[in-house]
């Protein structure tokens, strides 16, 4: 049977993760109140951010920047997006 959280991001039942993303207290809270569905959008969009900021995550900056955007991510926030960047709905509507 699929796990059920209520998403930080969606702020409605859905389908949680298998598994914290990684270890610690932030990855067991991201566990108990992210929906798999965010997750996966917020890796991509971290992807996006790590290439188009060229950030090399050996660095502590970087990975606290990442983090910060994370938590902005899935707070609704706003969040740094990647330059020129246009979500695919958005180019099916031009």
């Amino acid at each position: 049977m699929t796990r059920m959280v209520r998403c930080r991001k969606y702020g409605e039942e859905l389908p949680g993760l298998d598994a914290p993303p990684f270890p610690g207290p932030k990855g067991q809270e991201i566990f108990d109140a992210v929906s798999k569905r965010a997750w996966e959008e917020w890796t991509a969009h971290q992807t996006m951010l790590i290439n188009e900021h060229h950030l090399n995550m050996i660095e502590p900056d970087a990975r606290k920047f990442l983090a910060e955007q994370r938590e902005k991510f899935l707070d609704n926030q706003d969040y740094a997006q990647a330059e020129g960047y246009v979500p695919p709905d958005s180019k099916d509507q031009e």
